[in-house]
Protein backbone atom coordinates (compact mmCIF):
# COMPACT_ATOMS: atom_id res chain seq x y z
CA UNK A 1 0.00 0.00 0.00
CA UNK A 2 2.87 2.15 -0.24
CA UNK A 3 2.00 3.54 -3.29
CA UNK A 4 -1.33 4.87 -1.84
CA UNK A 5 -0.83 8.96 -0.75
CA UNK A 6 -4.08 10.30 1.46
CA UNK A 7 -4.87 13.78 1.84
CA UNK A 8 -7.14 14.30 4.73
CA UNK A 9 -9.00 17.62 4.87
CA UNK A 10 -11.79 19.42 6.77
CA UNK A 11 -14.16 21.93 5.40
CA UNK A 12 -15.47 25.37 6.77
CA UNK A 13 -18.95 24.01 6.85
CA UNK A 14 -20.92 21.26 9.42
CA UNK A 15 -21.35 17.94 7.91
CA UNK A 16 -24.64 16.72 8.32
CA UNK A 17 -24.46 15.04 11.31
CA UNK A 18 -26.61 12.42 13.43
CA UNK A 19 -25.82 8.87 13.79
CA UNK A 20 -25.95 6.58 10.43
CA UNK A 21 -29.87 6.51 9.33
CA UNK A 22 -30.68 8.94 11.62
CA UNK A 23 -30.02 12.10 9.50
CA UNK A 24 -33.58 11.28 7.00
CA UNK A 25 -35.47 11.13 10.07
CA UNK A 26 -33.95 14.41 11.06
CA UNK A 27 -34.51 15.53 8.14
CA UNK A 28 -37.95 14.25 7.54
CA UNK A 29 -39.22 15.61 10.73
CA UNK A 30 -37.64 18.95 9.85
CA UNK A 31 -39.58 19.88 6.96
CA UNK A 32 -42.78 19.12 8.12
CA UNK A 33 -42.62 22.86 9.98
CA UNK A 34 -42.05 24.32 6.69
CA UNK A 35 -45.33 25.56 4.02
CA UNK A 36 -45.39 23.95 0.74
CA UNK A 37 -44.68 27.43 -0.55
CA UNK A 38 -41.36 27.92 1.86
CA UNK A 39 -40.26 24.31 0.65
CA UNK A 40 -40.77 24.83 -2.82
CA UNK A 41 -39.19 28.10 -2.79
CA UNK A 42 -36.35 28.74 -5.37
CA UNK A 43 -33.11 30.22 -4.25
CA UNK A 44 -32.17 32.00 -7.45
CA UNK A 45 -28.64 33.16 -5.98
CA UNK A 46 -27.53 29.18 -6.16
CA UNK A 47 -27.09 29.43 -10.21
CA UNK A 48 -24.65 31.07 -12.47
CA UNK A 49 -25.20 32.11 -16.18
CA UNK A 50 -24.66 29.39 -18.19
CA UNK A 51 -21.97 31.52 -20.17
CA UNK A 52 -19.79 31.68 -16.95
CA UNK A 53 -16.31 29.72 -17.25
CA UNK A 54 -13.21 30.18 -14.76
CA UNK A 55 -10.17 31.63 -15.89
CA UNK A 56 -7.95 29.53 -18.17
CA UNK A 57 -5.48 27.73 -15.27
CA UNK A 58 -2.22 28.11 -15.69
CA UNK A 59 1.08 25.94 -14.28
CA UNK A 60 4.89 26.50 -15.47
CA UNK A 61 5.12 22.14 -15.24
CA UNK A 62 2.57 20.38 -15.70
CA UNK A 63 4.17 17.49 -17.39
CA UNK A 64 4.52 13.97 -15.73
CA UNK A 65 7.92 12.22 -13.96
CA UNK A 66 10.05 10.62 -16.73
CA UNK A 67 9.38 7.46 -15.00
CA UNK A 68 7.14 6.63 -12.07
CA UNK A 69 8.43 8.10 -8.58
CA UNK A 70 9.33 5.40 -6.23
CA UNK A 71 8.69 8.51 -3.62
CA UNK A 72 6.02 10.59 -2.52
CA UNK A 73 8.62 13.27 -2.47
CA UNK A 74 8.93 13.10 -6.20
CA UNK A 75 5.32 13.11 -7.14
CA UNK A 76 4.02 15.40 -9.38
CA UNK A 77 0.68 16.35 -10.18
CA UNK A 78 0.70 14.21 -13.70
CA UNK A 79 1.86 11.39 -12.13
CA UNK A 80 -1.29 10.93 -9.91
CA UNK A 81 -3.15 7.82 -12.05
CA UNK A 82 -6.56 7.67 -9.84
CA UNK A 83 -8.19 10.09 -7.35
CA UNK A 84 -10.62 8.95 -4.18
CA UNK A 85 -12.54 10.45 -1.48
CA UNK A 86 -14.06 9.18 1.79
CA UNK A 87 -15.90 10.45 4.44
CA UNK A 88 -19.14 12.20 5.16
CA UNK A 89 -21.71 14.96 3.99
CA UNK A 90 -18.85 17.43 3.11
CA UNK A 91 -17.38 14.94 0.77
CA UNK A 92 -20.88 13.34 -0.26
CA UNK A 93 -21.95 17.10 -1.38
CA UNK A 94 -25.34 16.54 -0.19
CA UNK A 95 -27.66 19.69 -0.52
CA UNK A 96 -24.76 21.33 -2.66
CA UNK A 97 -26.96 22.46 -5.46
CA UNK A 98 -30.44 22.55 -4.02
CA UNK A 99 -32.33 25.34 -5.36
CA UNK A 100 -34.87 24.44 -2.83
CA UNK A 101 -34.87 22.73 0.39
CA UNK A 102 -36.61 19.75 -1.14
CA UNK A 103 -33.58 19.07 -2.96
CA UNK A 104 -31.34 18.74 -0.17
CA UNK A 105 -31.60 14.60 -0.12
CA UNK A 106 -30.08 14.70 -3.99
CA UNK A 107 -25.73 14.18 -3.45
CA UNK A 108 -24.11 16.22 -6.19
CA UNK A 109 -21.06 14.22 -5.84
CA UNK A 110 -20.08 15.25 -9.25
CA UNK A 111 -19.38 19.17 -8.16
CA UNK A 112 -17.73 18.28 -4.46
CA UNK A 113 -14.31 19.97 -3.99
CA UNK A 114 -11.66 16.95 -3.81
CA UNK A 115 -13.30 14.61 -6.07
CA UNK A 116 -16.36 16.72 -8.48
CA UNK A 117 -15.84 15.59 -12.37
CA UNK A 118 -18.02 17.42 -14.00
CA UNK A 119 -17.30 19.34 -16.71
CA UNK A 120 -13.92 20.61 -16.96
CA UNK A 121 -11.75 23.38 -14.64
CA UNK A 122 -13.27 26.25 -16.56
CA UNK A 123 -16.84 24.70 -15.14
CA UNK A 124 -16.48 23.53 -11.64
CA UNK A 125 -13.07 24.07 -9.98
CA UNK A 126 -12.53 21.17 -8.00
CA UNK A 127 -9.14 18.84 -6.87
CA UNK A 128 -10.69 16.11 -9.59
CA UNK A 129 -10.70 19.12 -12.31
CA UNK A 130 -7.29 20.58 -11.41
CA UNK A 131 -5.53 16.99 -11.30
CA UNK A 132 -7.32 16.54 -14.85
CA UNK A 133 -5.53 19.33 -16.79
CA UNK A 134 -2.53 17.59 -15.52
CA UNK A 135 -3.67 14.09 -17.06
CA UNK A 136 -6.78 13.94 -18.62
CA UNK A 137 -7.07 9.91 -18.04
CA UNK A 138 -6.97 10.59 -14.28
CA UNK A 139 -9.13 8.29 -12.98
CA UNK A 140 -12.08 7.79 -10.08
CA UNK A 141 -13.87 11.16 -11.00
CA UNK A 142 -17.02 11.83 -9.29
CA UNK A 143 -19.39 12.02 -12.34
CA UNK A 144 -22.68 12.19 -11.64
CA UNK A 145 -25.26 12.55 -8.67
CA UNK A 146 -26.89 10.32 -6.54
CA UNK A 147 -29.96 10.02 -3.50
CA UNK A 148 -29.03 9.85 -0.13
CA UNK A 149 -30.18 6.20 1.16
CA UNK A 150 -30.23 4.27 -2.48
CA UNK A 151 -27.84 2.50 -3.71
CA UNK A 152 -25.44 3.98 -6.48
CA UNK A 153 -23.35 2.43 -8.88
CA UNK A 154 -20.00 3.42 -9.04
CA UNK A 155 -20.29 4.62 -12.64
CA UNK A 156 -22.60 7.65 -10.77
CA UNK A 157 -20.39 7.94 -7.87
CA UNK A 158 -16.60 7.10 -9.60
CA UNK A 159 -14.36 6.54 -6.66
CA UNK A 160 -16.24 9.45 -3.84
CA UNK A 161 -17.46 6.29 -1.71
CA UNK A 162 -18.13 8.89 1.17
CA UNK A 163 -21.58 8.22 3.16
CA UNK A 164 -23.58 11.06 4.51
CA UNK A 165 -24.31 11.31 8.23
CA UNK A 166 -20.81 8.70 8.53
CA UNK A 167 -18.43 9.60 11.44
CA UNK A 168 -15.03 8.55 11.89
CA UNK A 169 -15.72 4.78 13.67
CA UNK A 170 -16.87 4.53 10.06
CA UNK A 171 -13.58 5.41 8.36
CA UNK A 172 -12.09 1.54 8.44
CA UNK A 173 -15.04 0.19 6.92
CA UNK A 174 -14.71 2.92 4.19
CA UNK A 175 -11.21 2.54 3.25
CA UNK A 176 -11.93 -1.43 3.30
CA UNK A 177 -14.34 -0.50 0.90
CA UNK A 178 -12.42 1.69 -1.13
CA UNK A 179 -9.48 -0.95 -1.04
CA UNK A 180 -11.54 -3.62 -2.50
CA UNK A 181 -12.88 -1.40 -5.29
CA UNK A 182 -9.18 -0.57 -6.17
CA UNK A 183 -8.02 -3.69 -6.08
CA UNK A 184 -10.83 -5.17 -8.64
CA UNK A 185 -11.18 -2.15 -10.92
CA UNK A 186 -10.36 -3.10 -14.01
CA UNK A 187 -6.99 -1.23 -16.33
CA UNK A 188 -5.69 -0.09 -12.34
CA UNK A 189 -2.37 -1.07 -11.61
CA UNK A 190 -3.26 -1.02 -7.20
CA UNK A 191 0.59 -1.53 -6.40
CA UNK A 192 2.40 0.71 -8.94
CA UNK A 193 -0.29 3.58 -9.53
CA UNK A 194 -0.07 7.14 -7.95
CA UNK A 195 -3.47 7.24 -5.59
CA UNK A 196 -4.65 10.69 -4.22
CA UNK A 197 -7.53 10.05 -1.57
CA UNK A 198 -8.99 13.33 0.71
CA UNK A 199 -10.50 12.15 3.67
CA UNK A 200 -12.70 14.41 5.78
CA UNK A 201 -13.73 13.17 8.91
CA UNK A 202 -14.27 14.27 12.64
CA UNK A 203 -16.84 17.03 12.37
CA UNK A 204 -19.91 14.63 12.95
CA UNK A 205 -18.17 12.89 16.29
CA UNK A 206 -18.45 16.67 17.69
CA UNK A 207 -21.68 17.03 16.66
CA UNK A 208 -22.93 13.82 18.11
CA UNK A 209 -21.03 14.36 21.22
CA UNK A 210 -23.59 14.55 23.61
CA UNK A 211 -25.10 11.67 22.24
CA UNK A 212 -22.41 9.03 23.13
CA UNK A 213 -19.62 10.62 25.08
CA UNK A 214 -17.06 7.27 25.27
CA UNK A 215 -17.59 6.93 21.43
CA UNK A 216 -16.94 9.96 20.46
CA UNK A 217 -13.87 10.92 22.67
CA UNK A 218 -10.98 12.10 21.43
CA UNK A 219 -9.38 9.01 22.14
CA UNK A 220 -11.74 7.23 19.46
CA UNK A 221 -11.00 9.67 16.72
CA UNK A 222 -7.54 9.44 17.24
CA UNK A 223 -8.17 5.63 17.34
CA UNK A 224 -10.00 6.05 13.85
CA UNK A 225 -7.95 8.27 12.19
CA UNK A 226 -4.98 6.17 12.38
CA UNK A 227 -4.93 4.16 9.10
CA UNK A 228 -1.87 2.11 7.97
CA UNK A 229 0.32 2.35 5.26
CA UNK A 230 -0.42 5.19 3.72
CA UNK A 231 0.99 8.73 3.07
CA UNK A 232 -1.59 11.02 4.57
CA UNK A 233 -1.46 15.18 4.67
CA UNK A 234 -3.89 16.11 7.40
CA UNK A 235 -5.33 19.59 7.44
CA UNK A 236 -6.90 20.37 11.08
CA UNK A 237 -10.16 20.33 11.92
CA UNK A 238 -11.57 23.89 12.87
CA UNK A 239 -13.32 25.52 15.96
CA UNK A 240 -16.95 25.22 15.26
CA UNK A 241 -18.38 27.27 17.98
CA UNK A 242 -18.89 30.06 16.40
CA UNK A 243 -21.60 28.17 14.06
CA UNK A 244 -23.60 28.61 17.14
CA UNK A 245 -24.21 32.30 15.39
CA UNK A 246 -25.47 31.68 12.16
CA UNK A 247 -28.83 32.99 12.61
CA UNK A 248 -30.29 32.91 8.60
CA UNK A 249 -33.96 31.95 9.24
CA UNK A 250 -34.13 30.24 5.61
CA UNK A 251 -35.09 26.75 6.16
CA UNK A 252 -31.63 25.28 5.03
CA UNK A 253 -30.12 27.14 7.38
CA UNK A 254 -32.46 25.73 10.27
CA UNK A 255 -32.19 22.78 9.04
CA UNK A 256 -28.71 22.58 9.20
CA UNK A 257 -28.82 23.93 12.97
CA UNK A 258 -30.92 20.84 13.85
CA UNK A 259 -28.06 18.23 12.63
CA UNK A 260 -25.71 19.44 15.04
CA UNK A 261 -27.95 19.83 18.00
CA UNK A 262 -24.91 18.86 20.29
CA UNK A 263 -23.30 22.15 19.64
CA UNK A 264 -26.42 24.29 19.20
CA UNK A 265 -28.51 23.39 21.91
CA UNK A 266 -26.84 24.30 25.11
CA UNK A 267 -27.31 27.78 26.42
CA UNK A 268 -24.98 30.11 25.99
CA UNK A 269 -22.11 29.06 29.04
CA UNK A 270 -23.31 26.32 30.50
CA UNK A 271 -21.29 23.47 31.65
CA UNK A 272 -22.49 21.25 28.37
CA UNK A 273 -21.40 24.52 26.29
CA UNK A 274 -18.20 24.68 27.61
CA UNK A 275 -17.13 21.22 27.71
CA UNK A 276 -18.11 20.78 24.06
CA UNK A 277 -15.42 23.84 23.31
CA UNK A 278 -12.88 21.47 25.60
CA UNK A 279 -13.39 18.77 23.31
CA UNK A 280 -13.31 20.77 20.07
CA UNK A 281 -9.57 22.16 21.76
CA UNK A 282 -8.98 18.29 22.66
CA UNK A 283 -9.65 16.95 19.29
CA UNK A 284 -6.87 19.70 17.72
CA UNK A 285 -4.17 19.12 20.44
CA UNK A 286 -4.37 14.68 20.01
CA UNK A 287 -4.66 15.15 16.22
CA UNK A 288 -0.92 17.44 16.42
CA UNK A 289 0.07 15.10 18.55
CA UNK A 290 -0.35 12.27 16.65
CA UNK A 291 1.03 13.45 13.21
CA UNK A 292 4.10 14.74 14.95
CA UNK A 293 4.90 11.59 16.31
CA UNK A 294 7.88 9.41 14.82
CA UNK A 295 5.75 6.75 14.45
CA UNK A 296 4.39 7.60 11.44
CA UNK A 297 7.73 8.73 9.24
CA UNK A 298 8.71 4.74 7.42
CA UNK A 299 9.46 4.10 4.27
CA UNK A 300 5.92 3.70 3.24
CA UNK A 301 4.20 5.74 5.95
CA UNK A 302 4.22 9.68 6.44
CA UNK A 303 2.04 12.36 7.84
CA UNK A 304 2.48 16.17 6.82
CA UNK A 305 0.12 18.05 9.34
CA UNK A 306 -1.49 20.99 7.79
CA UNK A 307 -3.07 23.84 10.70
CA UNK A 308 -4.78 26.49 8.37
CA UNK A 309 -8.04 25.31 10.04
CA UNK A 310 -6.81 25.51 13.22
CA UNK A 311 -8.25 29.05 14.08
CA UNK A 312 -10.76 29.28 11.18
CA UNK A 313 -13.98 31.22 11.51
CA UNK A 314 -16.58 28.85 9.43
CA UNK A 315 -19.05 32.11 9.78
CA UNK A 316 -16.83 33.56 6.55
CA UNK A 317 -18.46 31.03 4.57
CA UNK A 318 -21.88 31.89 5.07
Amino acid sequence: MEWLWIAVATCVLVPHSVKGNDWWGEYEEGIRHYSKEALNKEFPEKTRPASFKHPVFQCPDMSPSPSVPSSVEFVKAADIKVIAALGDSLTTSIGANATTVLGIPIEFRHVSWSIGGYGSFKDVITLANILKLFNPNLVGAAPGKTVHGMQAHISETGFNLAVTGHNTFNLPSQTRHLIDTLRGYEGLNFEKDWKLVTILMGMNDICDYCKDKALFSADNFIHYMTVPRMIVNVAQILPMQTLREVQKPTPGCLLQRSFCSCLIEPVAGSPELQELVEVNLEFQKKLEALLHSDRFFRDNFAVVHQPFLKHADPRASR
